[in-house]
């Protein structure tokens, strides 16, 4: 159950997070304003779910901390990407 949960949050974040914000106090304390998780839910959702489950779990900034940011962002970079490949290659 807990591996459906990730594939579906990955595969539909801006989802995930609006459920996450109606539902549970999931962003609360996290951010002081709202413009950070309004930037990150429009250009990085999976970023901005995985800082938070990070912060939120007080990890500290180690390796692991590092190696979850930085496979966030490649999943958001490279669906960012592939839909601009699939743009040009129509042209």
């Amino acid at each position: 159950m807990p591996c459906l949960l990730v594939v579906l949050v990955l595969l539909f974040p801006r989802i995930a997070i609006v459920v996450l914000y109606l539902f549970t106090n999931f962003f609360g304390g996290v951010y002081d304003t709202v413009l950070l998780p309004l930037l990150g839910f429009l250009f990085l959702p999976v970023t901005l779910l995985a800082y938070t489950w990070l912060v939120k779990a007080q990890y500290s900034v180690d390796v692991f901390f590092l190696i979850v940011m930085i496979v966030a962002l490649a999943i958001d970079l490279g669906s960012l990407g592939g839909g601009y490949r699939r743009h040009r290659s129509r042209a």
